[in-house]
């Protein structure tokens, strides 16, 4: 009998296939999701944690994933969900533990592939019942491997190509109805923006030569292994709540939840300008769907696309 990967990567081949989905109206605030509209091949997706401390950087892989969402966790730390689909890098790490909000954040996708290093006893249940292929490493001991060049916890990284899964040359936010193209009217003109979570930071600085967002985090310029600067297309800000959760660390810290479904605002930066935005999501199985003050479907810059849930 075919994998629920094998089937992924059939569907994904079929290029007359054309998915519509469309989510319902909202009841309350009379406003319209838009449809979720994906043309053939769909995005194949791998999700990957990656670990976001001082002493995890630089990340390896992480210019390469189509969609970086930051999240906060413990302490007021953060971590990072990379997805990818349109290319893969020989290496992602380092590789950290799942959390619940990503499990809210994956249902988006169609089953995709999870790489964690792995979960508390309490969440594994959620996770064996979430709607995809869970990968840690006691799944696929071939695909990860520890590195001698960093301390323990912090070095866990993983060979994509082990699992196997290739990749597909469509960007995984089309597969969530994101469109790429030319800016929608208006757009405040900005220099950069800051968001602060307890213990961590970012900061996305326009690049007017490079028409792109320089990531910094904590102060610190962020890079990638080679030692470019990691940047974005398309920066998402979204205000969402976080709330603590029955998950706790080994530390006794309260894992916080950032909830994804439901509606609120965001900031959308891209091409030098913010724009304001609202965003929509009915139903953990709906896409996230961002729309201007004009009512129209918000426009992405092609290239990557950072998403930080920021608390309310």
């Amino acid at each position: 009998m075919p994998t629920s990967r094998t089937k992924r990567s059939t569907a994904a081949a079929l290029a007359a296939l054309t998915l519509v989905i469309t989510a319902a109206c909202s009841s309350s605030g009379g406003g319209k999701t838009a449809p979720r509209t994906t043309s053939a091949p769909r995005a194949d997706i791998l999700a990957v944690k990656i670990d976001n401390v001082a002493a995890a950087r630089p990340p390896i892989g992480l210019e390469k994933a189509d969609i970086v969402y930051v999240e906060q966790v413990e302490a007021g730390l953060s971590r990072i969900l990379a997805a990818y689909s349109s290319d893969l890098p020989s290496v992602i790490g380092p590789v950290r533990s799942a959390r619940e909000t990503d499990l809210e954040l994956l249902r988006q996708f169609d089953e995709p592939t999870l790489a964690y290093s792995g979960a508390q006893s309490a969440l594994r249940p959620s996770i064996e019942a979430a709607p995809l292929d869970a990968l840690p490493p006691s799944k696929a001991p071939d695909a990860y491997f520890r590195s001698g060049d960093r301390a323990a916890p912090h070095n866990l990284y993983l060979r994509p190509g082990k699992i196997p899964h290739t990749s597909t040359g469509v960007n995984a936010a089309e597969d969530l109805g994101i469109r790429f193209g030319a800016p929608p009217p208006g757009g405040t003109p900005v220099h950069g923006r800051t968001v602060s979570y307890p213990s961590a930071q970012f900061t996305f600085t326009w690049a007017a030569d490079r028409d792109q967002w320089l990531v910094s985090m904590d102060k610190t310029p962020a890079r990638t292994a080679s030692g470019d600067r990691l940047r974005a297309a398309t920066v998402v800000l979204q205000d969402v709540d976080v709330q603590p959760s029955r998950f706790r660390d080994r530390g006794g810290n309260t894992s916080p939840f950032s909830a994804t479904v439901g509606t609120g605002s965001a900031a959308v930066l891209r091409d030098g300008k913010s724009y304001d935005v609202a965003w929509e999501r009915n139903t953990a199985e709906s896409a996230t769907s961002f729309t201007t003050e004009d009512g129209e479907p918000m426009t992405f810059a092609t290239g990557q696309v950072w998403i930080v849930l920021v608390p309310k």
